[in-house]
């Protein structure tokens, strides 16, 4: 089964395994993946990921969820730029997620990385995801 966006069904799979209380979640990987975690625990909002291969030669992407006192430290992660709509901004007109609270996670020439990064680069790209 091919996937449309498989970015949009890793950010439901950590909503969902995160409402159902899990500590561990396994996805298949890509490396675009990887970066977005990355991101995710540069800012605190997982606790640690890795890259596991199975014995069929496909990776699996392993994250390790974080909890504060029972309730999960990502209250919202929402798709902004999707295949049917793709969202661009320059690095002016990013969005400030809550206030500066939030991160939105930003698709650059230079990488993946989070709105604050983008700004002090001056750099402008596709908005990914919103992480609050």
């Amino acid at each position: 089964m091919t996937l449309s966006d498989p970015i949009g069904d890793m950010l439901a799979r950590i909503k969902n395994a995160q409402l159902r209380n899990h500590k561990i979640l396994k996805l298949p990987s890509s490396n675009f993946k990887v970066k977005i975690s990355e991101v995710l625990k540069k800012e605190g909002f997982i606790i640690d990921y890795k890259v596991e291969s199975e014995k069929t030669n496909k990776f699996e992407l392993i994250i390790n969820l974080k909890y504060n006192l029972g309730s999960p430290v990502i209250s919202t992660i929402e798709r902004i730029s999707k295949p049917g709509r793709r969202i661009f901004s320059s690095a002016q007109s990013l969005p400030k997620i809550n206030n500066g609270l939030g991160i939105a996670i930003i698709s650059t020439p230079k990488g993946v990385m989070t709105d604050i990064e983008a700004r002090k680069q001056r750099l402008g790209g596709e908005i990914i995801c919103k992480v609050f």
